[in-house]
């Protein structure tokens, strides 16, 4: 298994209009009004094969938008971010999700979206018994609760074998016992050589799976280290 993130000097930028809707460069250029904001500001960092990094921090802190970074939904404005392997995302419990279709076929439709054949994404027998969901895989999703929807997520994320894993906050929506598979699932693909980031505020799960923690504030990282201690500094301030 190969898995290895780098980041050198990275930031990204937003850019808003005077309504404070986003915009892009080229509009930007072109629009008067246009004001800019950092959400990531110059992040530097390695993670090895074998890593579980948990991101702390409050709210807006910038955690979720470096996950995005990773994952490639977002491009560095500046420096350089290298991510080596096959990345699987729980980055939002409604990504990818359409209301009016089944469990089924959003999972089809999802796994389409991670890169599986359209055949392969069809056949996938294994995922409503996986899923937990029982007979409710055959029910439109706009039906289902947030744990629900969230147990879609994670289980063709899974399906597609990844050798690094990217969740945001979404398995804190997971009941006891599906959350409990995450542990399991990040444990054995740490173990395997893969690398896990987590992002949230139920640090007893973040603890469970991850050793070491990143602390961010104004998308900036300010601590780095063995996540007990990251964790105490960043509740004692």
């Amino acid at each position: 298994m190969s898995a290895r993130i780098s980041v050198t000097d990275a930031s990204v930028r937003f850019l808003f209009d005077g309504q404070q809707r986003t915009v892009t460069p080229r509009v930007a250029r072109i629009r008067r009004g246009v004001k800019g904001f950092w959400g990531l500001r110059g992040l530097s960092f390695t993670i090895e094969p074998g890593e579980a990094v948990a991101l702390l921090g409050p709210s807006g802190a910038g955690k979720s938008t470096l996950l995005r970074l990773l994952a490639g939904v977002f491009d560095a404005d500046e420096g350089a971010v290298s991510v080596e392997g096959r990345v699987g995302t729980l980055l939002s419990i409604e990504a990818g999700l359409m209301g009016p279709l089944t469990g089924r076929e959003n999972a089809s439709l999802l796994g389409v979206l991670y890169g599986l054949g359209f055949r392969e994404a069809r056949t996938l027998d294994t995922l409503e018994e996986e899923s937990g969901l029982g007979v409710a895989f055959e029910r439109p999703v706009g039906s289902y609760s947030q744990g629900m929807r969230a147990r879609i997520g994670f289980t063709i994320a899974r399906k597609t074998s990844p050798t690094i894993l990217l969740l945001d906050e979404v398995h804190e929506a997971l009941d006891h016992e599906f959350r409990a598979e995450v542990e399991r699932y990040a444990k054995t693909l740490i173990a395997t050589g893969g690398i896990v980031v987590a992002a949230g505020h139920d640090h007893p799960l973040l603890e469970a799976i991850c050793t070491r923690a990143m602390l961010m504030r104004n998308g900036a990282i300010v601590d780095d280290g063995p996540f007990a201690e990251v964790q105490a500094r960043y509740l004692a301030a």
